[in-house]
């Protein structure tokens, strides 16, 4: 067999492992019923030369961001009280992640009427989510102010992943990526959604004295060390992933959840992590999200990574 066919297959086989590893974390099989390359031509909420497009095609980086957005989302006490009593990231949490980013792609790579028939399917959940803290708060998952905080966490987390271990991004481009979704934010109720840095800096001192240490912070970072949310052999790093994400939490939040440097990455973890992410973004998956959607745009498959 010559050696180039032999190449060809090789390759041709490790890129199907990679697409059901892929499709594994980003939610498969709920992510093979959403058709990404359809209706032709449809935008999606945002514009392909984004930075949301940019950098929402790294799974790594998307694995890093998430945990990062649940740690600030659950340092407020009715956000946190809500999702830990109303959902499965207790007893599931890779299938509770796997549908958020399932979300996360059809809510940036998805044509407008997908993404929108998804928005009002979640808006319907959260309008019947409801009930009080431990200390007596109520809270509601429709709380505009609540959906505001969850909105810029996320936005926050798979941001500063993407700059810190793929490729450092400008205050321009946080600026930039803020404005880019008003749109996202407003379908989901998210009233007066930071659209700048300037604001989501005001927003995090708004609500830093509301912040508070929990041990159910510790016990999802624990959670997400040992679940299996990435096939081998990146299972084997996924508590330095975890520490990744611990690493880009604001430090004035750190200090007030107690997450000394403990947590964080060590040295060497922060060049294996960053190796990693890199790696992540130059992969190209001809039935994830982030091609599709070129399709369907008429873009070349090549459109969102780097041609080096």
């Amino acid at each position: 067999m010559p050696i180039e066919t032999l190449r060809s297959r090789v390759k041709y086989g490790l890129e199907k492992r990679l697409d059901k590893a892929a499709q594994s974390y980003l939610g498969d099989p709920a992510l093979a019923k959403v058709d990404f390359a359809e209706p032709f031509g449809e935008p999606a909420l945002t514009d392909p030369n984004s930075i949301s497009w940019r950098i929402f095609k790294n799974p790594v980086s998307l694995f890093i961001g998430g945990v990062t957005a649940v740690i600030l989302e659950f340092a407020e006490p009715r956000v946190r009280t809500g999702v830990w009593d109303n959902t499965s990231f207790r007893t599931d949490p890779v299938r509770r992640l796997k549908r958020t980013g399932l979300a996360a792609m059809v809510t940036v790579y998805g044509a407008q009427s997908v993404s929108a028939r998804m928005i009002e399917m979640v808006n319907r959940m959260h309008g019947n989510i409801a009930g009080v803290t431990p200390d007596g708060s109520p809270y509601a998952a429709s709380d505009p102010e609540l959906l505001r905080w969850v909105h810029v966490t996320a936005a926050f987390g798979f941001f500063e992943a993407y700059s810190a271990y793929v490729s450092p991004l400008t205050d321009e481009d946080r600026d930039r990526y803020y404005y880019e979704g008003r749109k996202t934010a407003a379908l989901y109720g998210a009233k007066d959604a930071p659209q700048s840095l300037m604001a989501q800096q005001a927003l995090f001192r708004e609500m830093l004295p509301k912040l508070e240490a929990s041990d159910i912070i510790f016990e999802f970072l624990t959670i997400m060390k040992r679940a299996n949310a990435f096939p081998p052999p990146a299972l084997i790093a996924q508590h330095s992933l975890v520490r990744a994400a611990i690493d880009i939490v604001p430090t004035e939040i750190r200090a007030v959840l107690g997450l000394d440097k403990r947590y964080g990455l060590r040295p060497f973890e922060g060049r294996m992590v960053r190796r990693m992410a890199r790696r992540a973004d130059r992969l190209k998956l001809r039935s994830g999200p982030p091609i599709q959607a070129c399709r369907r745009m008429g873009l070349p498959e090549d459109y969102l990574y780097p041609r080096k």
